[in-house]
């Protein structure tokens, strides 16, 4: 397990027993993939990047960065702002509980973008997570 993975799938257990976000997108479109078109609605856990924190010499914390990828069919961005919304208040919430053998400190949202996508029927949000996530 790496500090990605273990991040990746605290995000998603979350998001998948978020009334608020299921409300939104079923949970069976919150998921790990690349394809397009996505599911309508859905959530798609996207890019993101891993920085050393080199905070102590046992090197065993690191900052992730996660993207996740709001996508819905819709005339305006109402509906992917509503689900990025929902993103920010289950992430705000509580903490993360552990998950396999890593903890999470300092998770929050750091950026959301909403953007309209070419083909002039989809709208798309990036919610872009931060956390500190420390191997035990």
């Amino acid at each position: 397990m790496t500090p990605e993975l273990a991040l990746q799938k605290a995000v998603r257990a979350r998001l998948v027993v978020t009334g608020d976000i299921l409300s939104e997108v079923p949970a069976s479109s919150i998921l790990d993939r690349n394809e397009r078109p996505a599911p309508d609605p859905s959530i798609i856990i996207g890019e993101g990047q891993s920085v050393d924190e080199n905070d102590s010499i046992k090197r065993r914390l690191t900052r992730v960065y996660m993207d996740l990828h709001v996508w819905k069919k819709e005339p305006s961005t109402t509906g992917v702002k509503a689900i990025a919304g929902a993103i920010r208040a289950a992430i705000h919430t509580t903490k993360l509980p552990q998950y396999d053998g890593y903890h999470f400190a300092d998770c929050y949202v750091r950026t959301i973008r909403f953007l309209r996508d070419p083909d002039g029927e989809t709208s798309h949000a990036i919610v872009t997570l931060s956390a500190k996530v420390q191997e035990l």
